[in-house]
């Protein structure tokens, strides 16, 4: 009797120390769960980037309390945009929000990033091309077959106008005029003489003021303002070959993937606040700035002669279907949307 009391004391003993010993190694690690860092880079540069994405990633960062934080860095501040998706692949940077065609994703797809002449009208185009027109699946499905990168979602930014030195008056006046601009846009302008440049974002002003440049046509009249360029430029051409930027979000693939589920509903609401502020911010400021501002000169090509690059853009769409089946699929939804638009009539197309 004495021996079997003895052992179930000392069994007793025994398993309150392992108990305890759970306890408290569960208590050091409620307390210090692994942070998860992240380095992501935008194409804006520090003004823009104040409007098109800061706001967005302050807000994820306070609310997901020290779990994970996100390092903002701007354009070319760590990579230069034109590189950005292979660093992102090799996990260099953890992620980034650009459109497909400047940082050179490999996917049919890209081409339609940025400014995809007319295929747009208005920003609200975007979400609704994406959301109810297939785009986002389509996408999804383009991504899906490159290794290391997780395409996130796309958002529509401002339209895309010229700021140049000299006035635009005609389609004459194009011709050789060195731009700036994104590199299907560039290539879609070489029909009327445009000479496409390509150079870092924080260049730009600079090759304007030396004559490197002889306008830009990367935005719209806010943005226009908001970085600098209007005080290097004499003129903006109210005519666009884009309603609205095709911008993403992308990240590398292992990072998304050791995200806990509510963090990335965090990110993903973050990105969906961060498309409602461009939404206001930028419709309301090209018309505001067009009437009050004061830097540029509006002027303006005839609208029976700007039909001529309307009508070349269509010829346009058809080569870049020609290209994959998967281009066709995506041209033959803008010219099923944009009939359907131009038939709904007033407000939707005039």
């Amino acid at each position: 009797m004495s021996t079997r009391r003895k052992f179930l004391k000392d069994a007793a003993l025994a398993s309150g120390a392992v108990g305890t010993a759970a306890l408290g190694a569960a208590h050091i690690y409620a307390q210090e769960p692994k942070k998860i860092t992240w380095r992501l880079q935008t194409y804006a540069g520090p003004a823009l980037a104040a409007h098109v994405i800061k706001p967005s990633i302050d807000a994820f960062n306070k609310v997901a309390k020290g779990e994970m934080e996100i390092q903002l860095y701007t354009a070319d501040q760590l990579v230069p945009t034109g590189e950005l998706f292979r660093a992102m692949q090799r996990g260099t940077i953890d992620a980034v929000q650009s459109d497909d065609d400047s940082i050179a994703a490999p996917v049919d797809v890209s081409v339609f990033g940025g400014y995809f002449p007319f295929a747009s009208r208005y920003s609200l185009d975007i979400p609704v091309l994406f959301e109810q027109y297939g785009l986002r699946k389509i996408w999804e499905e383009a991504y899906g077959e490159v290794k290391g990168v997780t395409w996130l979602g796309a958002g529509a930014w401002d339209p895309c106008n010229f700021a140049t030195v000299q006035p635009i008056r005609s389609l004459e006046d194009f011709k050789g005029k060195r731009i700036f601009t994104f590199p299907t846009a560039g290539k879609f302008l070489t029909r009327f003489g445009v000479i496409p440049v390509t150079l870092p974002w924080e260049d730009v002003e600079v090759a304007v003021q030396t004559g490197e440049l002889d306008g830009i046509a990367w935005c719209g009249i806010t943005e226009y303002t908001t970085v600098g360029w209007a005080n290097v430029t004499k003129y903006f051409l109210t005519n666009n070959i884009s309603g609205a930027w095709i911008g993403s979000y992308f990240a590398n693939s292992e990072r998304w993937a050791e995200v806990p589920e509510h963090l990335k509903e965090l990110f993903k609401l973050c990105m969906d606040n961060s498309h409602y502020y461009r939404q206001y911010w930028y419709w309301g400021g090209e018309a505001q700035i067009r009437v009050e501002g004061k830097k540029l000169e509006l002027t303006t090509i005839p609208e029976a002669e700007w039909k001529t690059v309307e009508d070349e853009a269509k010829k346009f769409w058809e080569e870049i279907a020609k290209t994959s089946p998967r281009c066709q699929r995506v041209v033959d939804i803008f010219k099923k949307y944009n009939a359907l638009m131009a038939e709904a009539g007033p407000p939707y197309r005039y």
